[in-house]
């Protein structure tokens, strides 16, 4: 063999060598705030499975709990920034780098698990992805599981919207959550959450509304004997990543990523709803609460009147976006 073939063929083993090395080094480290055992770390298990089985190891996913990386307010930015490859944030904490993503918090903007599905796996989540990647640079890989609010009282079943008439209800200080329970009637008073449990325990106010599980977890059943399924507000927990880390990824390797984001959003919201389910059924036969299930119909009609108030003031491209959000509720 002459030199020059002994030469370049050993270059040639290096350089594939040194390709199978590089790939088997793309680490991907996905920050979130929450403690490992939380929804965050669940969602992100989940994620890292999938992603090293679709690349073959290739990507190795690394999960970073409890601020390591960034705290969830600066996430955001350090992806936009770079110094981050991937972080888990709250819905609510992105609009601050990216206001159409309030569009999330207006209530029932989502009717019903049929309607948020025909969004988030449709042409309006890819709208919304490729608007946010167009404004920000950062990649959103999954839209997550939905987590909704179930709403409670000490004071009578609801069963219609007209049920609602007068109740006392506490509510954050939030501008929107607020018109929201004006709009169905009732009389919410915003209190800060350190003041709620001894104002619903007083009388002070006669509900409220929090995530199923909170409910159980803070034993609010034990004076609260109404529990009612209206699942108007949801809270959403996407899996965001930076550019500058997709941009390393081969095409099949960027692929294999955004696959496993989705498939892992998925899996993870379906294991959420069962979850949330069974604990309902607890709070009923084990928590002693009446559960009701209201038709949605005129309580949709009244948050439709939120949506658009709330909409008009932030401008056409906001409007536009809450109009093609409902259009696929048709």
């Amino acid at each position: 063999m002459s030199f020059y073939k002994t030469t370049l063929g050993a270059v040639m083993g290096l350089t594939l060598s040194a390709a199978a090395v590089s790939a088997q080094e793309i680490t991907m480290n996905v920050g979130f705030g929450a403690p490992e055992d939380s929804l965050y770390g669940r969602f992100g298990a989940i994620f890292e499975e999938l992603t090293e089985e679709y690349t073959g190891g290739t990507v190795d996913v690394r999960l970073r709990c409890c601020n390591q990386v960034s705290t969830e307010d600066e996430g955001f930015r350090a992806m936009q920034l770079g110094t981050v490859d991937g972080f888990f944030i709250t819905a609510n904490n992105v609009s601050p780098h990216w206001p159409l993503m309030d569009v999330t918090v207006l209530p029932y903007i989502f009717q019903n698990t049929d309607h948020l599905a025909r969004v988030v796996d449709g042409e309006v989540g890819d709208f919304i992805r490729a608007q946010l990647l167009e404004d920000t640079g950062v990649h959103l890989l999954s839209f997550g599981p939905a987590l909704y609010r179930d709403f409670y009282n000490s004071v009578r079943p609801v069963n219609t919207m007209a049920d609602m008439d007068g109740l006392k209800i506490r509510t954050p200080n939030n501008a929107v959550m607020l018109a929201t329970f004006e709009a169905f009637g009732a009389n919410p008073v915003p209190l800060a959450w350190s003041e709620t449990p001894t104002a619903l325990q007083t009388g002070t106010v006669d509900g409220g509304d929090n995530g199923t599980a909170f409910i159980r977890d803070m034993s609010f059943y034990e004076f609260m004997p109404n529990l009612v399924i209206l699942e108007h507000f949801v809270s959403m927990a996407p899996l965001f990543a930076s550019s500058t880390f997709m941009d390393r990824l081969s095409d099949e390797q960027r692929e294999q990523v955004m696959r496993a984001a989705i498939d892992a959003g998925n899996q993870f919201s379906e294991e959420v709803r069962t979850e949330t389910e069974e604990v309902r059924q607890w709070l009923v036969t084990e928590g002693g609460m009446t559960r009701t299930d209201p038709d949605r119909a005129d309580f949709i009609a009244a948050a439709q009147t939120v949506q658009q108030s709330v909409a008009a003031e932030r401008g056409q491209e906001f409007v536009d976006l809450v109009n093609m959000i409902n259009a696929a509720a048709e």
